[in-house]
C-alpha cells in the first residue's frame, strides 16, 4: 500500500507557516530561556512581553491560514441532514456571520489604535511598539473578513 503524496501548498501558506511557526518557536525559546535564567540566577526580563507579542503574531496567522483553508471549526448538526441546496446556503449565512464578526473585531481594534495613535504606547522593559502590532492585527482581522466575504459569494464548502 503505497501513501498518497500530498499536493504542494501554495507559496501564501508557506509563508503563513514559516511566520506562525517561527513566531511560535520564537516564543518558546524565550520562555524556554526565562525558566532557565530564573533557576541559574540570570533571568530575562520582560519574557512576558516578548511572548505576548510573539503569540499574538503567530494568532493573527493563524487565523488568516485556517480561513484561507477554510478550516475553522465548525458544527454540522444542520447542515449534514438537510439537502444540498439547503446546506449551501446554510455555509454561505456561516460565512457571513464570520464575515460579521471579524468586522466587528476589526472595527473595535481600529478604533482602539486610532484612541492611542498618539500616546506613544509601549511595553514596560523592552519598549516595544503597540502601534505596528495594533496595525498588524486590524489588517489581518480585515482580511479574514474579506475572505468570510468571498467565500459567502463563492456559497460552497470545500
Amino acid at each position: 500500500m503505497t501513501t498518497p503524496v500530498p499536493a504542494p501548498q501554495p507559496l501564501w501558506y508557506r509563508a503563513c507557516v514559516v511566520l506562525g511557526g517561527g513566531a511560535l518557536l520564537a516564543a518558546a525559546a524565550v520562555d524556554f530561556f526565562a525558566i532557565i535564567g530564573r533557576h541559574s540566577g540570570i533571568p530575562l526580563l520582560g519574557s512576558i512581553e516578548l511572548v505576548q507579542v510573539l503569540v499574538g503574531i503567530a494568532g493573527t496567522v493563524a487565523l488568516v491560514a485556517a480561513t484561507l483553508h477554510r478550516n475553522h471549526a465548525r458544527v454540522r448538526v444542520l447542515s449534514d441532514r438537510v439537502d444540498a441546496g439547503t446546506a449551501g446556503l446554510l455555509y454561505r449565512f456561516n460565512a457571513l456571520c464570520g464575515a460579521a464578526f471579524f468586522l466587528a473585531l476589526a472595527a473595535g481594534s481600529a478604533w482602539l489604535a486610532h484612541d492611542l495613535w498618539s500616546a506613544q504606547e509601549a511595553s514596560e522593559l523592552w519598549q516595544l511598539p503597540y502601534r505596528p502590532l495594533r496595525i498588524a492585527g486590524v489588517a489581518g482581522l480585515l482580511g479574514i473578513t474579506l475572505l468570510s466575504l468571498r467565500q459567502a459569494w463563492q456559497g460552497r464548502e470545500q
